[in-house]
């Protein structure tokens, strides 16, 4: 038999053995010797390192966690340095939800980092989860306007009015950076359209989202959005950028998009190359029927 009839009739099972072998010798090699594979910045993540860098210390910003448990496998590990680059800048973060389970991943992602490794934050006044509120476009609309009204109370049932880090707050527009981590409806796209293009310029944006989102989100880049992460290898390169700025050795816990894009590089490539073959395949079993 030729080799293309062996390649026509290969049993599928060599191809999990194969992707499972691209798979993990990635993993072995970076447990083994410690080392990441690098990472080139591209300019839309270099640019929402540069919107945070450029907010002064002190000032508030919005986070808004607006995704769940399905899509954070992508979208935790820049959820995690976003939060972190914030208060290693000493900027006071007030965390929103616009999805039910965002509000837990961001009560998870505080205790991560601030209560990890920024004790110093004090609760209220360095920092705040004012938890989910349900309304999607109409909650958007009315945060331009009314801020406490949108979010009375905290995640612990404070009243907003009486919390030092909201003082002052009557718009959504006072806050300088707008950061939104989000994996569909309601998310960047529908923050951009109530929110940032009615501020006139007044409110800065930068979004977080998944591999299959960040196409209707480019239209939005420069302009609306200031940058944007996109899917996991935006995750690692931000992971890069915020990891050497801080300095010293990070906890595996801020290693997490750089250790697993490896393995999907290789995993990539492994996909590629068997659409090619497939595809020589074809032609050549095409070419031969003709002749």
């Amino acid at each position: 038999m030729s080799v293309l009839g062996r390649l026509e009739r290969l049993d599928r099972r060599w191809i999990f053995l194969a992707m499972f072998l691209v798979v993990s010798g990635p993993i072995l090699y970076m447990g083994l010797t410690g080392k990441l594979f690098p990472e080139k910045v591209t300019a839309t993540t270099q640019s929402v390192f540069d919107a945070v860098e450029a907010v002064p210390p002190g000032e508030r910003v919005l986070f808004a966690f607006d995704f769940d448990p399905a899509s954070a496998g992508e979208l935790q590990p820049m959820a995690t340095q976003l939060l972190r680059h914030c208060a290693a800048r000493k900027l006071r973060v007030v965390c929103i939800a616009l999805w039910p389970l965002g509000n837990n991943l961001a009560e998870d992602t505080i205790t991560e980092v601030i209560h990890a490794d920024f004790p110093q934050m004090r609760d209220g006044v360095d920092y705040v989860n004012l938890g989910f509120q349900a309304g999607q476009e109409q909650l958007m609309t009315l945060l331009t306007t009314n801020f406490r009204k949108g979010f009375p109370v905290d995640q612990r049932g404070r009243d907003t009015a009486d919390l030092e880090i909201l003082e002052g707050v009557r718009s959504v527009t006072d806050f300088p950076l707008l950061i939104d981590v989000g994996a569909g409806f309601p998310g960047s796209k529908e923050w951009v359209q109530y929110v940032v293009t009615g501020s006139g310029g007044k409110l800065r944006m930068v979004a977080g989202t998944t591999g299959v989102s960040t196409p209707q989100l480019i239209p939005y880049y420069p302009h609306q959005l200031a940058g944007i992460l996109a899917g996991m290898k935006g995750a690692a390169e931000y992971e890069s950028l915020v990891n050497a700025k801080i300095g010293g050795t990070p906890p595996p816990r801020y290693l997490e998009a750089q250790r697993r894009m490896g393995p999907q590089l290789f995993g990539h490539l492994l996909l590629v190359a068997l659409i090619v073959l497939g595809n020589v395949i074809h032609f050549t079993r095409k070419a031969r029927a003709a002749a």
